[in-house]
């Protein structure tokens, strides 16, 4: 700052404030990890390498040219290529989800669900024991219908 704005803001008692260059502000979204970041890196410039030598494959068939057939057997097996490099990556992300991912626990309400569904069924087998233990004693204690 030049002495001649720093007299004239100390003169007129004006502060000037730190402000940062910017702010940080939390990701909407995790970053992926490293494993599949490097395989989707990977993936793109294969990808774009595959784009560029389609489109001059293209370019040298339209120009009659003799690369055109090299450049188009290139850009079939590129393709293949590509097409390997995102199931890579697809496949990176689901091991690394399967073995890094969230660690699965029941919710409170699922406990809550399974704790009532256990009871209903023991109170079913006590009902079932029940009327197993009356019809062994040959109805005795059975006051008129089941």
């Amino acid at each position: 700052m030049s002495d001649t704005v720093k007299g004239t803001a100390e003169r007129y008692g004006i502060q000037r404030e730190h402000r940062p260059l910017w702010v940080e502000e939390p990701a909407r979204r995790h970053p992926l990890p490293d494993p599949v970041r490097t395989a989707a890196v990977r993936a793109l410039i294969i990808i774009s390498v595959t784009l560029i030598e389609a489109m001059v494959a293209f370019l040298c068939t339209m120009a009659e040219s003799w690369p055109a057939f090299p450049m188009v057997i290139s850009s079939v097996a590129s393709t293949v290529v590509a097409t390997w490099a995102v199931v890579d990556v697809w496949v990176t992300r689901q091991v690394w989800n399967q073995r890094y991912g969230v660690v699965s626990e029941p919710s409170s309400t699922a406990r809550a669900l399974r704790r009532e569904r256990r009871a209903r069924r023991r109170a079913e087998r006590r009902a079932l024991r029940e009327q197993e233990r009356i019809r062994r004693r040959g109805g005795a204690g059975q006051l008129s219908h089941p």
